[in-house]
């Protein structure tokens, strides 16, 4: 007869797993108790150029620049599709383990830690992590299971339907919801219980432009009043400075860009190598400093838009003198 007794290794990258996919916010360990080998007591994460095979024997790479994120750090992880921008994130939540490389969460390897309550995270799949029956059930299913009462469940629950204006949907069946919608309700069963780190694979993806501001006022409130930091995989190159104080580019399987939002605009031919689009305003702005026009590339797209406005006044000014 078989043995189905799990060896020690086996235990834990069950639990790992079993944490980030169902009990993504509960903490039974507090970080004073965690060995940090040397690091930053503020850094949270470190991935060093990490290999993962595939039980195909199928084998990812990603190496280049070394990944590290800091307590309430605002972090964009851009790349086209199929760079390894979701391979990164399984490795972080333990869900892949590298079979070459580092990969440091709280300080320890995620296969040799649980991960409860400290890291949630919300997939491109959306699908893959709904599992209410109503919209309010999905959102309640993290604190019922970490032991909440009732009363406070409803509390925590009714709270979080509030700050994302979800009330309109608390009583619906989550499958029968658009994209959109369904995004919105996994980023708030992702955060009712307040975790240290919050992941989002694309999550922003889908969503309609209210929507999309909306969650972005929600997660940036989020970063400011918890102190919880923020990853997230994104293609959409507009709306960096708006999510992110670092911005890493992946390109190929490797990171080749680590930097803010505003040094990367700085730097067109890293959107050529990443096969990536600047904002056209920024694509413009870096034109005309090539050519010699002086002129600042700035933050944001806004800030682009009001330099190149203020050049386009001045010239007007000087031929009409």
């Amino acid at each position: 007869m078989p043995s189905w007794r799990m060896d020690e290794s086996e235990h834990s990258r069950f639990h790992t797993c079993f944490d980030v996919f169902m009990f993504p916010h509960h903490s039974y360990f507090l970080l004073a108790a965690r060995r940090f080998r040397g690091v930053s007591m503020s850094e949270i994460v470190r991935v060093n150029c990490i290999k993962h095979q595939y039980p195909d024997a199928t084998e990812v790479q990603i190496c280049g620049l070394s990944m590290t994120i800091h307590k309430g750090e605002r972090v964009a992880v851009l790349g086209p599709n199929g760079s390894g921008k979701t391979t990164l994130l399984l490795h972080i939540v333990g869900i892949l383990r590298p079979t070459e490389g580092e990969v440091l969460v709280f300080g320890e390897p995620p296969s040799k830690t649980s991960l409860h309550g400290k890291v949630a995270m919300v997939f491109q799949d959306v699908d893959e992590q709904i599992i209410g029956p109503t919209v309010w059930d999905d959102i309640a299913f993290s604190p019922i299971n970490y032991g909440h009462s009732p009363e406070e469940v409803k509390k925590m629950v009714n709270g979080i339907i509030e700050e994302m204006n979800l009330q309109h949907l608390a009583n619906k069946v989550p499958h029968y919801l658009s994209g959109g919608e369904k995004k919105k309700v996994a980023i708030a069963g992702a955060v009712v219980t307040h975790p240290k780190l919050l992941i989002l694979d694309e999550a922003l993806t889908g969503l309609d432009p209210k929507a999309k501001i909306e969650t972005i006022v929600f997660l940036n409130k989020l970063n400011k009043e918890k102190g919880m930091a923020l990853v997230i995989t994104t293609h959409e190159v507009d709306i960096l400075p708006l999510i992110a104080d670092t911005v890493y580019v992946i390109s190929e399987r490797a990171i080749i860009f680590k930097g803010t939002p505003s040094d990367l605009f700085k730097h067109p031919e890293i959107f050529e190598k990443a096969n990536l689009h600047p904002p056209p305003v920024i694509s413009l702005l870096n034109k005309l400093k090539r050519e010699g026009v002086p002129i600042e590339i700035t933050k944001t797209i806004e800030e682009a838009e009001d330099e190149l406005l203020k050049l386009l006044l001045t010239k007007k000014a000087k031929t009409t003198t």
